[in-house]
C-alpha cells in the first residue's frame, strides 16, 4: 500500500515495490495522478498496480480500500505512508500566509488531517490486518524537516519587509516530526504480532525549483546537490525488505548530509 500514489515520490516507491517482486497498491484523492503513474509503471516495469481513489482522511474510505485489496490479494505486507500536504511557499495578497502570524486554522487542519491523521488511519486499519497476519512492515515518509528546523532564509524575497517575508510553513515540521513520532509508537505497539515500523527522512527532490532557490539550498548540503527522484528507491527497498529484519522504530536519514552541517 502507497499512500500519495499519485505524486512524484509515490510512483518511486511503486517502482521499488514493483522491481522487489512485489504487487504496487497505489492508493491517492488525485485519480488523475493515479492514472498517469499507474500506465507509467506499466511501461517501464510491466506491472500493473492496483489503484483507488480515496480520502485518506476519511476512515470509512480507508476501510474500503482495505476490503477491495483485501479482496484481490488476500494479504498486505507493507505499507508505505507517504501522502502529505505540502502548501507552496508564496506571496498572497501582499502578506505572506506562510508565516506563523497570518498562518490560516483552516490550512492547519487540512495539513495535519493530511500528513498525520491519514498516516494514522492508513496504520489503524492495514496495520491491524498484519498484526493479525502476524507479520508486515511499516514505513512512515518523514523528512529533513522532522529533524531539523527550516532554514527560512532559503525562501527570503529581496526587497520585502521582515514581517512580509515567505517561510516554509508551520504544519510541514509538525506533520513530519510528528510521523517520526507515530513511527516509534508503531513500532512497539504490534511488535510481538511480527509488524515492524520505520521511518524514511529525505532530503529535498530537485523537481524543476527556480535557480535562487537551488542554489541557496545546495550550498547546504554537503553533496552539493538536491536529491534525484528515483535517489530513495535503495532505501524504502532497505525499510521494506528483510535486508532490515532487525530494524525497528528508527527513523532513516537520507539527504545528502544536510542534517549533519
Amino acid at each position: 500500500m502507497i499512500t500519495g500514489g499519485g505524486g512524484l515520490l509515490g510512483y518511486q516507491h511503486a517502482v521499488t515495490i514493483a522491481e522487489l517482486g512485489g504487487q504496487p497498491v497505489l492508493l491517492d484523492i488525485n485519480a488523475e495522478g493515479l492514472a498517469n503513474n499507474a500506465a507509467r509503471l506499466a511501461e517501464e516495469t510491466g506491472c500493473e498496480a492496483l489503484i483507488l481513489q480515496a480520502d485518506i482522511t476519511d476512515l470509512d474510505a480507508v476501510v474500503s480500500a482495505a476490503e477491495q485489496v483485501m479482496a484481490r490479494h488476500q494479504r498486505v505486507d507493507i505499507l508505505i505512508n507517504n501522502a502529505a500536504r505540502n502548501p507552496k511557499v508564496e506571496s498572497t495578497g501582499g502578506c505572506d500566509f506562510s508565516r506563523l502570524e497570518n498562518f490560516p486554522w483552516e490550512q492547519w487542519r487540512l495539513d495535519l488531517d493530511v500528513g498525520l491523521g491519514g498516516a494514522f488511519n492508513c496504520a489503524k486499519v492495514f496495520g491491524a490486518q498484519m498484526a493479525r497476519q502476524k507479520a508486515g512492515v511499516i514505513v512512515n515518509i518523514a523528512s529533513d524537516l522532522g529533524v531539523i528546523a527550516p532554514d527560512q532564509r532559503l525562501y527570503r524575497v529581496d526587497g520585502r519587509e521582515a514581517e512580509q517575508q515567505p517561510v516554509k510553513p508551520v504544519t510541514y515540521s509538525v506533520v513530519k516530526h510528528g510521523l517520526i513520532g507515530l513511527t516509534k509508537y508503531l513500532a512497539t505497539y504490534w511488535c510481538e504480532q511480527g509488524v515492524r515500523c520505520n521511518a524514511l527522512s529525505p532530503g529535498g527532490v530537485y523537481a524543476g525549483q527556480n535557480d535562487v532557490f537551488v542554489s541557496k539550498l545546495t550550498q547546504l548540503i554537503p553533496l552539493g546537490r538536491m536529491a534525484a527522484s528515483d535517489e530513495y528507491r535503495g532505501a524504502v527497498a532497505f525499510l521494506c525488505s528483510d535486508a532490515s529484519s532487525y530494524m525497528n522504530g528508527s527513523n532513516l536519514i537520507v539527504d545528502g548530509g544536510r542534517s549533519v552541517w
